[in-house]
């Protein structure tokens, strides 16, 4: 029999141990914490986190594939969504499928549980260790996924919004200042009108200018 990798084998054979692991991790995607043995629940947290990895990369997949893809190429009238998942996802999604068997247990780690880490790298369950099981003393523990947001992620989202406001205010901002502008620039040209039209104080109309002339002539 092989040895295995880390840890003592569970059950009685490779096939025995895969097909136990895989049960505890739906098990666990299903309602997010599990009660079992300390040497299964260490044994299940990598595998389980390496799902959850999957399940993050195929949701970027298709974020980028919706960003960089026209959306008339990404019509499909077979698909229930109407569009096409990204490749890079669809992998993901297979490799996925090859552990948990069950559909929906897939579907809820693809659609909540990988979307929900996105700003955590790693560490998505935690193990607790409880009191040893009646009747053969068997050391239990309690492993579970995190649902605490990291502090690093909180302050990304905090730059994010900070950021989108700024770029905003900015856009706002900016029609405003080519209005000033064109005024200023529109300015000498009404100012000239304005002074040719209207002469400065103190100074004849071109009539008042005549009429004086005429005056004058008449007196000489």
């Amino acid at each position: 029999m092989p040895t295995p990798t880390k840890g003592r084998r569970l059950g009685g054979s490779p096939a025995h141990e895969r097909l136990l692991l895989a049960n505890l991790a739906t098990s666990l995607f299903t309602h997010g914490r599990i009660t079992t043995t300390e040497a299964k629940a260490k044994r299940l947290r990598p595998l389980a986190e390496r799902l959850i990895t999957k399940a993050k990369r195929a949701h970027l997949a298709n974020e980028d594939y919706a960003k960089n893809t026209p959306e008339a190429e990404r019509k499909d009238k077979y698909s229930e969504s109407g569009f096409k998942v990204a490749p890079a996802a669809l992998h993901h999604r297979r490799e996925i499928t090859k552990v948990i068997r069950d559909k929906d247990v897939v579907h809820r780690l693809l659609a909540e549980i990988g979307p929900f880490f996105i700003g955590r790298d790693g560490g998505y369950t935690r193990i607790v260790k409880t009191l040893p099981r009646k009747g053969d003393n068997a050391k239990m523990a309690i492993i579970e996924l995190v649902n605490e947001k990291t502090v690093a992620s909180d302050a990304a989202k905090i730059t994010r919004a900070a950021a989108k406001r700024t770029e905003e205010a900015k856009v706002e901002e900016t029609p405003a200042a080519d209005a000033v502008v064109d005024q200023d620039a529109e300015a000498p040209e009404s100012a000239t009108t304005d002074a040719a039209q209207d002469p400065a104080e103190g100074a004849d109309t071109p009539a008042e200018a005549e009429a004086t002339a005429e005056d004058k002539k008449d007196e000489s």
